[in-house]
């Protein structure tokens, strides 16, 4: 059995978590404040501590030096529902273990508690803070995962994933891991192979001399669009992480879809899942857009010789309203725009460049929405449909997407056939014969 303290002035929070760490078989104590937790700390050493960062009287991540010190440097876990890079960086700098971001799932506090347990007793370190981001934007929950995810896996040299849709941030990641991990000072090389013709793949990462990965060497290789890769450049790469420590360097890959879906040979996939970022959408990280414009302006500013403009609240809410289905490179190119046309005003709603998708009404922001849709699902449909004598993505997408049509078609006219026939532009009889086809006839 083994004690924790929970230090949280949240009755709720302490009593749930209690309840299920005491049916986990331990031995739990409360504490409201610092001084309390101290106090229960001298009296009965904990095994792991989950400690608040926002407490009355004294902040929790200030503290974490005293309690490690009266306990004998128990784990601590920090937990927080207002975190943002700062507070990241002054935890793991303070010695904190682990991050718990609220409201978070019992099961998944139990399993932080387990490792947490296991790493006291085995004498583990919190984590480097030299691995904590410093140029990726957000306070929102999902980018404290994020930032938690990269100081883990920037520890390491192992092999790894980032994954996330397009324009979401994936080579800022992958630089960030590089530059906090133990090849800082070492190249970092990236590529996407979606811009080079498939062909040239093998050619552009293992030339002897030129390629990526000798220029690359001690270093970091980002390869994006990963699911790209033919499988002899997959082979290839698994070769390149079985040899190390000898091939030295280290691969980090990036795709839009998730690790389970990327469709990689085994070989290559089970070496680059044990590690994996999943970077979120703007969608995901709305309460990052007013953040990410004033960053964006800053940085626009710094490379232009220039001042970063004033925002109104106006602009905010034109960001806020807007779709930005290329993410943080939408709008980056919006703020910049607005920074240009401005010429040095506040920014306001009509500095923005036209939303074509908003001008065109929802089939243009839907057509747009398709054409993703279709990329995405042609880069896995490559890897997954690839040995076969003859792909034939074509008909496939084709079925695919005719399928979704008709199902569409006769939802909204409630299984009437005539009138879907007329809905789609098709006689009945050809509905009656594409739906038969597709298996749609019951």
């Amino acid at each position: 059995m083994s004690r924790i303290l929970v230090v949280d002035d949240e009755p709720a929070i302490g009593w749930s978590l209690r309840e299920m760490l005491t049916d986990e078989g331990h031995a739990v104590d409360l504490a409201a404040t610092i001084a309390e937790g101290l106090a229960a700390a001298a009296r009965t050493i904990p095994d792991v501590i989950l400690l608040d960062v926002r407490l009355p009287g004294r902040d929790g991540i200030d503290a974490i030096p005293d309690l490690r010190a009266v306990t004998a440097a128990a784990p601590v876990v920090v937990m927080t529902a207002f975190g943002d890079l700062g507070t990241a960086v002054r935890a793991v700098r303070a010695g904190a273990f682990d991050f718990l971001v609220k409201p978070f799932e019992l099961d998944h506090v139990a399993g932080v508690i387990a490792r947490a347990i296991v790493a006291g007793r085995a004498g583990g370190k919190a984590l480097d803070p030299d691995a904590t981001p410093a140029t990726l934007i957000g306070s929102s929950s999902a980018m404290q995962v994020v930032f938690k995810q990269i100081a883990v896996i920037a520890a390491s040299d192992r092999p790894a994933m980032v994954t996330g849709p397009s324009g979401s941030g994936k080579s800022l990641v992958a630089r960030a891991i590089h530059d906090h991990g133990p090849r800082h000072d070492a190249p970092f090389v990236a590529t996407s192979l979606r811009a080079l013709a498939p062909t040239s793949h093998m050619g552009e990462l293992f030339i002897p001399g030129s390629g990526l990965l000798d220029r690359a060497a001690g270093g970091t290789l980002f390869v994006n669009d990963i699911a790209c890769a033919p499988e002899d450049v997959q082979e290839r790469l698994a070769s390149v992480l079985d040899a190390a420590p000898s091939a030295d360097v280290r691969l980090i890959a990036g795709s839009g879809n998730r690790p389970t879906m990327l469709g990689l040979i085994p070989r290559l996939a089970e070496r680059l899942r044990s590690l994996a970022v999943e970077v979120p959408s703007l969608a995901d990280r709305s309460a990052d857009l007013e953040p990410l414009v004033r960053g964006l302006l800053d940085r626009h500013a710094a490379a232009t010789g220039g001042i970063p403009p004033a925002v109104t609240v106006e602009f905010i809410a034109a960001i806020r309203s807007r779709d930005w289905p290329e993410n943080v490179r939408d709008l980056k190119a919006a703020v910049e725009h607005a920074a240009v046309v401005a010429r040095g005003a506040p920014l306001e709603r009509s500095h923005l460049p036209v939303d074509v998708r908003s001008a065109g009404g929802p089939v243009a922001a839907a057509t747009h929405h398709l054409a993703t849709a279709v990329r995405e699902w042609a880069a896995a449909a490559r890897q997954e449909f690839a040995q076969l004598p003859e792909p034939d993505l074509h008909n496939r997408t084709v079925r695919l997407v005719e399928a979704t049509l008709l199902r569409e078609a006769l939802a909204h006219t409630g299984g009437n056939r005539t009138a879907a026939a007329k809905l789609l532009g098709l006689d009945r009889a050809t509905l009656r014969t594409k739906l038969r086809q597709l298996g749609l006839d019951d």
